[in-house]
């Protein structure tokens, strides 16, 4: 897909050099990639103490009761 985008040329210049990478393609993708990667980390990390563990929860005897219920 092309697309035109206005970017700094310095930080893109910068990255470029940080990467070893040869394309601004390749670069883009990279960065897109990584982004996506970061927030779904962020979004695990928000749910910290949202979630309520069970400490004593046996999940051998709940697959037990589901194979027997099949």
């Amino acid at each position: 897909m092309q697309i035109i985008l206005n970017i700094d040329e310095s930080l893109l210049s910068e990255a470029l050099q940080l990467t070893n990478l040869s394309t601004q393609e390749e670069l883009v993708n990279l960065a897109l990639q990584e982004l996506v990667q970061s927030r779904r980390k962020k979004n695990l990390f928000d749910l910290t103490g949202k979630i309520k563990f069970v400490s004593d929860f046996d999940h051998k005897a709940l697959r037990a009761t589901r194979h027997v219920a099949d």
